[in-house]
């Protein structure tokens, strides 16, 4: 095993995709909070983000990952027992669930992977009476 580390210093113009490809991965992680609800199920989540992604003119970097089951989603939805690379699906997400995200962004050809700085907790609120 080689422990040669090659450092690639960045350009100013692909400084400036990097800090584009994660602005824009900062607003998929943005819509797919504002979903998070009871109900909805982990596609939904996924078909924001990548809307959102797309929109700006980039892909979704984890979208097609190359191996002998290319990767689905454009998003990782973990749930509760879930350790890490959740696919979304069906599962409809539900009270109390804890629910981490990972995103990752591809604009001009340089990537920017996000995991969610956030934990999320659902809470669902019954009216009273």
């Amino acid at each position: 095993m080689s422990w040669e580390r090659n450092i690639v210093i960045k350009s100013p113009q692909e400084i400036a995709a990097l800090r584009e490809s994660g602005r824009i991965n900062a607003m998929a992680l943005d819509a797919v909070r504002k979903l998070i609800h009871p109900g909805v199920t982990t596609a939904e989540l996924d078909a924001a983000a990548e809307e959102v992604i797309r929109k700006h003119g980039a892909s979704p970097t984890f979208k097609g990952y190359p191996g002998p089951y290319p990767y689905p989603a454009s998003i990782c939805v973990s749930i509760n027992e879930q350790l890490v690379h959740g696919i979304p699906g069906k599962r409809k997400l539900q009270s109390g669930d804890i629910l981490s995200v990972d995103c990752g962004t591809t604009f001009e050809d340089l990537s920017e992977i996000l995991p969610s700085p956030l934990v999320w907790v659902i809470f669902l609120h019954k009216p009273s009476g």
